[in-house]
């Protein structure tokens, strides 16, 4: 490989690199949310992996089954999450046209899974 072809190669390779970032940054200001218990507990999170808001409907509140609760803002939160790594992961998979780059995995999965 000629040093013109690396040079290039390694160009390209930066300006992928600085479009994953830029692309990283934006779908952490992303949002998706889940509800459970059938609209009940409604909990939104961003693509960074944060949760950004709860909604708890007063018809769920009942001191006397606290784990029910419990178990819907769990179902809840644990959706959301799950579908804002999606789509982190959709916008990840934009720039890179799906492929897997060695090296890369953790760009499009945030949270650690």
């Amino acid at each position: 490989m000629s040093k013109k072809m690396l040079g290039d190669l390694m160009r390209q390779a930066q300006k992928l690199q600085e479009e994953m970032m830029k692309t990283q940054e934006e779908a952490k200001k992303k949002t998706a949310e889940a509800t459970a218990g059938g609209g009940m507990v409604t909990v939104v999170a961003s693509g960074a992996g944060e949760i950004v808001s709860i909604r708890i409907e007063k018809d769920v509140v009942n001191p006397d089954d606290v784990e029910m609760l419990q178990d819907l803002i769990l179902a809840a939160s644990n959706e959301a999450l799950r579908r804002a790594q999606e789509v982190v992961n959709a916008e990840m998979s934009k720039l890179t046209g799906g492929l897997q780059l060695p090296g890369m995995g953790g760009l499009g999965n945030m949270f650690g899974k």
